[in-house]
């Protein structure tokens, strides 16, 4: 019964941290902070319902823009704590940092 236990848990652990596991092993190239060239960076999670209307939005809009997800990221988590992250979803355009979900603060921020 041990080594049943052992053996869910490590699957458990494998399959949380998937994402590490293959950026370490080489099969995942790692998102780049500069490759937002395009100046629009959003820090998200997979679960947050106004993190997906935020992306709805750019979608829509036809606006390009890089992801990082602060639960998967190590990366992305040093950035969005480096902007004093307190809360998702969590933008920078430019120099410019929207928190929460605001179209209208997207737009201003890109005229």
């Amino acid at each position: 019964m041990g080594k049943r236990i052992f053996v869910l848990l490590a699957i458990l652990a494998t399959w949380q941290h998937w994402d590490r596991i293959e950026t370490f092993l080489g099969l995942k190239p790692t998102p780049q902070v500069a490759a937002a060239e395009a100046g629009v960076v959003l820090y998200a999670t997979a679960w947050c319902g106004y993190c997906a209307k935020t992306r709805s939005f750019l979608a829509e809009e036809g606006i390009p823009y890089t992801e990082f997800d602060i639960e998967k990221s190590a990366e992305g988590r040093r950035a969005y704590d480096a902007l004093n992250g307190q809360g998702i979803p969590l933008l920078t355009v430019g120099n410019t940092v929207i928190r929460g979900y605001s179209p209208e603060g997207i737009k201003a921020a890109l005229r």
